[in-house]
């Protein structure tokens, strides 16, 4: 229910109202009492008074009413409202372009799409959501890579000076290679200076090696159609040697590598950019730390508010 924004009663304030002038209170008292002038008293009486019982029960005769007039002489006919219409849905021009096709001017052409309620595009159908979890740690690996510009002073985000933008990328970029586990989000990222193929496989050893220490044992491994991954032979020997199928997503489909990109997301709004850096030698020396938080004390949604570390404790059996 809605009122209008300079309304000083709603609808409680409007049946008091009523209700104290039909007590026997003036028009002119109610008004003073209710901090309100006496046509506006004397409008909400007369609807009250004018009312049938049915909408005195239900208050429907308090409500506001449309402030849109009965008959509107100069509005464009149905026909030719229709014709805009039709050019419309038959070319997908905008307002502009139906204007100039059809003889009528700008203002009017999107006055009648805005009616027809076709004066924007339908939005695309979104797919829905298809979440999956393998059940086991090591069944499945996400790995990406994501770039951070270098810095040698803290930027605008916190001097507020916009000047030195145009440094973004003199100093360099450091490239985040991460690996997360798909059950239990473990992750495992390292900042290196380029994203070559041997650097890739080179990192995705001592990924295993991490998630071996946890008892994970990698079966499956996640990555785009970049060509350090599926071209590159370093890679592709490492995979082999260690009995892991390689799987891609589909072209132009980040969301099938969701797990990855999604703690991307997470590293650079709480490491990255969460914090204030003197330079991003600084900021490196701080991935550790937070990577040590985020699989050991940070809560993770989909885990129920438990840590990754809560998922893979005791996989191989050895604790009672």
């Amino acid at each position: 229910m809605s009122f209008h924004r300079n309304a000083k009663l709603g609808l409680a304030g409007r049946h008091a109202l009523v209700s104290a002038i039909a007590r026997g209170m003036t028009l002119k008292q109610a008004a003073a009492c209710f901090s309100v002038s006496p046509a506006t008293a004397h409008r909400w009486w007369q609807r009250w008074k004018n009312a049938s019982e049915e909408a005195r029960s239900s208050l429907s005769c308090l409500l506001d009413r449309s402030s849109r007039p009965h008959r509107s002489p100069r509005q464009l006919p149905p026909e030719l409202a229709e014709a805009i219409c039709a050019c419309r849905r038959e070319t997908g021009w905008g307002p502009r372009l139906v204007a100039s096709a059809t003889g009528f001017c700008h203002s009017t052409v999107w006055k009648v799409l805005k009616r027809a309620g076709i004066s924007r595009p339908p939005k695309p159908l979104r797919e829905p959501a298809n979440r999956y979890e393998w059940p086991c740690p090591g069944d499945l690996l996400h790995m990406d890579i994501s770039e951070y510009a270098r810095f040698e002073r803290p930027g605008h985000r916190l001097t507020g000076d916009r000047s030195s933008q145009d440094r973004r990328h003199r100093d360099g970029i450091d490239y985040v290679h991460a690996i997360v586990d798909d059950h239990s989000r473990l992750a495992y990222a390292e900042i290196h200076p380029d994203q070559k193929a041997q650097t890739a496989a080179a990192f995705l050893e001592r990924a295993l090696g991490f998630f071996a220490e946890h008892g994970i044992v990698a079966k499956r491994l996640m990555t785009d159609n970049a060509w350090i991954y599926v071209k590159g032979r370093h890679l592709r020997r490492l995979l082999d040697s260690n009995d892991i199928r390689h799987l891609t997503t589909k072209p132009y489909r980040p969301r099938t590598n969701g797990k990855v990109e999604r703690f991307h997301q997470t590293m650079a709004r709480e490491w990255a950019y969460g914090l204030v850096y003197a330079s991003h030698r600084e900021r490196a020396a701080a991935l550790p730390h937070w990577l040590n938080h985020y699989n050991t004390a940070r809560p993770h949604s989909s885990l129920g508010g438990k840590p990754p570390i809560s998922r893979i404790h005791n996989v191989r059996g050895q604790d009672i």
